[in-house]
């Protein structure tokens, strides 16, 4: 059955395709990738949801300052910097919803003032809400304008009281004049940084900076697609180029013979270690650096990786690393997009240097909005680093 959103008309803009049945949701951006990978090949069927609704596992809320010491709290429409004030986002986890409500009203009684960008004054900006799936832990992160948190204990301990499940809370500053949610500086209020959860069979621990996948449900799928792509035997030596927390290297690390992860952001890779310890895996080994730099380094050494996973940001990856990637010459290439348009560019890329693609399926990661993810493998013809 077909939801309706009482603050889409408002300017919410975050689910451009609510109102729309969901099969046709599903039909219009096959329809996209099917038109972007024409030249390549014949995508497969679109790897929908069965319940497409309350699938996000993390939520962020922004406070704006009102009259009388007052805030409102919500999301920002889109285009802009007025907030809606959402109470019961359909997208996001329900009990995610009801977190950031029970943590804005205990904002309210520690009298937290509220960050005006214009004046540049007050304290509080966002918070964010993270919920691991499986476990069902979650961390709460408050974004602030300056390190000095007057009432934080106060606040943590309302907040907590309010909501046992919350294993952490983390204030994180923020004091830049961006549209950027959270800044680069942090310090544990609450528990240990980081809550717990469980993908394609490890747990990881997930810090509030580090990228997690927003949908549970259909990463599982993405992953699980990811990796029959890659038709690991257990003797490949295999790359994770943007390996994050270590997701993907991790799970193919159970088939393959040895797994490199090559991730930039330096916590990130903190936890992508831990994350081997947790779950006991010793042949993966990351590294914080440029993907790039490591695969050209690696080719000038005469090192080879027979598989590489890539999952880069919308934007796609660097002329860069592709150059490396060609010089480093894997038999497979994973490349798993959030970016179709990108993914086209970058594919016509390889294509040209010798890959050709041998399949390719979309994953809808984020139903009700515009947006969708694709798996594609791409091989050297007859195999081989040549």
């Amino acid at each position: 059955m077909e939801k309706s959103c009482p603050f889409q008309k408002q300017g919410c803009g975050g689910c451009s395709f609510l109102g729309m049945p969901y099969a046709e949701q599903l039909l219009k951006k096959q329809a996209r990738i099917d038109a972007l990978l024409a030249s390549f090949c014949v995508p497969e069927e679109i790897v929908g949801m069965d319940e497409p609704y309350h699938y996000r596992n993390k939520a962020v809320l922004s406070f704006s300052p009102a009259p009388k010491g007052r805030f409102v709290s919500g999301i920002f429409a889109a285009g802009s910097h007025q907030i809606i004030p959402v109470a019961d986002c359909l997208l996001q986890d329900k009990q995610l919803n009801e977190v950031l409500a029970a943590a804005a009203d205990a904002a309210a009684k520690c009298h937290i003032p509220v960050h005006d960008e214009d004046r540049g004054t007050g304290l509080l900006r966002h918070m964010v809400a993270r919920r691991g799936a499986k476990t069902g832990e979650i961390s709460l992160a408050v974004v602030t304008a300056s390190p000095v948190f007057p009432g934080s204990r106060d606040f943590t301990n309302a907040v907590t009281k309010a909501c046992p499940d919350i294993v952490t809370v983390v204030q994180n500053v923020n004091s830049r004049r961006t549209s950027a949610v959270m800044g680069d500086t942090e310090k544990v209020l609450f528990g240990k940084g980081f809550l717990t959860d469980e993908l394609c069979g490890n747990r990881f621990c997930i810090s509030t900076r580090a990228f997690y996948q927003v949908n549970p449900v259909q990463t599982e799928k993405l992953y699980a697609l990811a990796l029959e792509y890659a038709g690991l035997t257990g003797n490949e030596t295999v790359l994770d180029a943007y390996c994050g927390i270590g997701t993907i290297a991790l799970t193919a690390a159970k088939k393959a013979k040895a797994v490199a992860g090559v991730e930039l952001n330096a916590e990130a890779v903190k936890n992508a270690r831990y994350n081997a310890k947790l779950n006991k895996i010793k042949n993966v080994v990351f590294t914080c650096g440029d993907a790039g730099d490591v695969l050209e380094t690696a080719a000038d050494a005469g090192e080879r990786f027979d598989t590489v996973f890539l999952d880069p940001p919308r934007e796609g990856a660097s002329e860069k690393f592709l150059k490396s990637l060609i010089k480093s010459a894997p038999v497979r290439i994973v490349y798993v997009s959030c970016g179709p348009e990108t993914l086209a560019r970058d594919l016509a890329f390889l294509a040209k240097r010798g890959y050709r693609v041998g399949r390719a399926r979309p994953v809808d990661m984020f139903p009700h909005t515009e947006h969708v993810e694709c798996v594609v493998l791409l091989e050297r013809p007859h195999g081989g680093n040549s």
